[in-house]
């Protein structure tokens, strides 16, 4: 595994090209002690980067939840990420942009910090090994939560948010399995580590309410997609119990796209249909480039 600090090519750091190995940051930065950072990750699909709009605005409103403003425009990060793309060389990745608090204040209070903008671009082709989509891959109950919205500034694609994320895919692999399915402070089915669910129950998609964890911009054109099909998508609080009524159940996320589930605890699943037309209806559209269908 090559480290993500040492490899060829270029970041976009602050407006500029820089170096990859030369884009550092200083250890007594705020981002780094608080968690006052937000981030988006994207995909690249033949030199275009699929809802790069979309990304970007929730860039922005995740910064301000976290009472920070992004110091570039929409139209500035369009430009960078073009030529990020096109100066590395890379028409089929993964993309990720990240905002965080600079080192001019340690503390709680950090009201005077700089605002710093990076943009990196890589190869990814899968994001769950492409050998396990054919039987679904494994997933076993987290003993974390989602918390109440009250608790964590759930709006946010805020670094702070995934430490519960990770500790739960940690286990998981521990246990063998391929990833971590979240409940909520309530009880009900939330999501996976960094990926949305779905279930397929008596010919209709029912998705969890995205009430206290993100509503995935891939959750959101999977849906339309679904309904495009003639499938009913109903989002509501769905119990664990109803796992045992799903055919078929399947996660969706930038870095997941759409990936099918063969097992959730001692639940199976059968990757059916369903799942393999949407599967195929994703990678046509964020092949075709055609953002327009789905927004």
């Amino acid at each position: 595994m090559i480290p993500f600090d040492d490899r060829d090519g270029l970041i976009w750091l602050d407006g500029q090209l820089v170096p990859w190995r030369q884009a550092k940051l200083h250890v007594l930065t705020h981002g780094l002690h608080y968690g006052s950072g937000v981030f988006e990750g994207e995909r690249v699909y033949d030199g275009h980067v699929f809802r790069e709009h979309d990304h970007a605005i929730r860039l922005q409103k995740s910064a301000e939840i976290l009472d920070f403003q992004i110091p570039f425009s929409l139209e500035q990060m369009a430009q960078g990420v073009q030529e990020l793309i096109q100066q590395n060389n890379i028409p089929n990745g993964y993309l990720r942009r990240l905002a965080w608090r600079g080192s001019e204040m340690i503390g709680v209070s950090a009201q005077n910090t700089r605002i710093h903008l990076a943009m990196a671009v890589w190869e990814w082709p899968s994001y769950f090994p492409p050998e396990l989509l054919q039987q679904g891959i494994r997933l076993t109950t987290s003993d974390w939560v989602c918390p109440p919205p009250n608790a964590m500034p759930i709006a946010s694609k805020a670094v702070g948010n995934y430490m519960i994320r990770t500790l739960s895919k940690h286990k998981a692999e521990r246990l063998g399995y391929t990833d971590a399915l979240l409940l909520d402070w309530r009880g009900y089915l939330a999501e996976a580590t960094g990926a949305n669910l779905f279930l397929l129950m008596d010919g209709a998609l029912h998705t969890p309410t995205p009430d206290c964890f993100l509503n995935g911009i891939t959750r959101q054109t999977v849906m339309a997609l679904a309904r495009r099909r003639g499938i009913e998508v109903v989002e509501r609080h769905i119990a664990p119990s109803e796992l045992a009524k799903a055919a078929e159940v399947f996660l969706t996320g930038t870095a997941a796209e759409v990936t099918p589930v063969g097992r959730i605890d001692d639940h199976s699943f059968a990757v059916g249909a369903v799942t393999r037309q949407l599967m195929a209806d994703y990678q046509a559209l964020v092949r075709g480039g055609d953002d327009a269908l789905v927004i």
